[in-house]
């Protein structure tokens, strides 16, 4: 019996259903069959699961429930900057010139006589060139029609000339008025055009004169065809502003020479008041009264501010060794959280991944953020679509209410779409959640298989070996 049994190859096939018929029977019997994880929507182990879809809305509706971040220790917003005032200067010396003293009289030096001379027109200056229109020579001669003229601003260039068409370069700079007149009429002559005109300095840019200090309206001064004197210098800048004449000092600065006029002497003596400036002359309105004084006030105030930059680089080194140890001081601090974090002395809030996730395991909140669906999903890997079913991604929360403490609601994101995955950027996590992820059918069918396959077949080669 057994020699026919191994050489009927029919009777074998028959033999093979039979038990496997057998064994999936008595599994089927003893109830020994693959169980996967799924959520649904009633009561499960008396607590009563509600199956909600992720929506635009319901994201709103779930992200209200109440949740704050932990927050991290004051040591991570802490800087190591600090202190304050100037450090190692001790207390400033008395001042060694009191600038109030009063001195009992004022040396009077002034400026040689200047000659008076022609003004001279210089670079910067304007001119302006007046030429007659043309016009019916007889309307002219019976005054019928005034004679009128055509005038032509030209500013004398670094060359020392103007340019006047027709014409061209016409030297001025350096001429007197009654000069200029002669340059440009031989110029006009020069280009057979008619030698009318008139020449007058519109605007006076060359000669000038600075009046500052203790004035109203400190400035610079044009010096023109009229002398400038020193009373009309400083009238001109609004007067001196010092109630008290008697101490002020008119200081004249002149090619490398200082010289000072008493404001008192200057406004009683005829002779001060009519000191003419020249070009390039500074006149400045002082209220110290001794220049040897003023020069030791000045010294001491380079001496103090040398001794607060010595104390200010003194207060800096201090300031940098105290910032060194107290940043040590942090580092440490935070060294030692961080270490308090990975051996998990730190009360800390988790979500749970479970199903079909390429790494079950808790996922972390963050400190002082809130993290979203995607955050904790995508940290440990992602969903392996292979044996993962993106359309049942849930996030399983239980209820904080006493009277629904045993209400779940299970947040369904159907990620099908590839499009639903934005939802989970916007979906707020809160501690304690579990997002479980269910498999696929498939999945499913082959896990089966693969647990029942090796036994099924070693009892039938176990039977037919027989």
């Amino acid at each position: 019996m057994s020699q026919n049994t191994k050489g009927d190859p029919p009777m074998r096939r028959s033999i093979l259903i039979t038990l496997l018929a057998g064994v999936a029977a008595t599994l089927a019997g003893c109830g020994v069959i693959y169980n996967s994880p799924t959520v649904s929507q009633g009561i499960v182990n008396d607590a009563k699961v509600r199956v909600v879809p992720i929506t635009a809305e319901t994201t709103l509706a779930a992200n209200r429930s109440p949740y704050q971040p932990d927050s991290l220790p004051a040591v991570f917003s802490q800087t190591a900057g600090g202190g304050s005032g100037l450090r190692g200067a001790g207390t400033l010396p008395d001042p060694a010139v009191d600038p109030e003293t009063r001195p009992g009289s004022i040396e009077t030096r002034i400026p040689a006589d200047v000659p008076i001379s022609p003004y001279r027109i210089g670079v910067g200056d304007v001119v302006v060139l007046a030429t007659p229109t043309g016009g019916d020579s007889v309307a002219e001669l019976s005054g019928l029609v005034a004679v009128q003229n055509q005038k032509q601003n030209y500013t004398v260039q670094d060359d020392g000339g103007i340019s006047i068409p027709s014409v061209g370069r016409v030297r001025l700079a350096g001429l007197t008025l009654e000069e200029a007149n002669e340059n440009v009429f031989q110029a006009l002559v020069d280009s057979s055009i008619d030698p009318s005109f008139s020449l007058e300095v519109a605007a006076f840019n060359s000669q000038r004169v600075s009046v500052g200090g203790a004035v109203r309206t400190p400035g610079v001064l044009p010096i023109g065809l009229q002398p400038l004197y020193l009373n009309e210098a400083i009238s001109k800048a609004g007067g001196a502003t010092s109630d008290d004449n008697e101490y002020v000092t008119v200081r004249i600065y002149r090619n490398g020479s200082l010289y000072q006029v008493p404001l008192a002497e200057l406004y009683s003596q005829r002779k001060l008041q009519r000191i003419r400036l020249i070009d390039g002359d500074s006149v400045y309105v002082d209220l110290e009264y001794r220049l040897d004084n003023a020069q030791a006030y000045f010294q001491e105030q380079l001496t103090l501010n040398e001794t607060r930059r010595s104390a200010r680089q003194q207060a800096i080194s201090e300031l940098q060794t105290e910032i060194s140890l107290r940043r040590a001081e942090l580092d440490e601090a935070r060294e030692n959280f961080e270490d308090r974090v990975d051996f998990g002395a730190v009360d800390r809030d988790y979500v749970y991944l479970a199903g079909e996730v390429t790494k079950q395991a808790r996922f972390p909140l963050p400190f002082e953020q809130r993290a979203v669906l995607a955050d904790a999903i995508y940290a440990e890997g992602g969903i392996p679509t292979i044996t993962g079913n993106v359309s049942e991604i849930y996030v399983l929360r239980g209820s904080q209410a006493a009277e629904e403490f045993g209400s779940i609601t299970a947040w369904k994101l159907n990620a099908g779409n590839a499009a639903s995955l934005l939802l989970a950027t916007r979906f707020e996590l809160r501690p304690n959640d579990v997002i479980f992820v269910a498999e696929q059918p498939v999945t499913q069918w082959n896990r089966v298989i693969t647990q029942i396959t090796p036994g099924v077949f070693n009892s039938t080669i176990n039977a037919l070996a027989r």
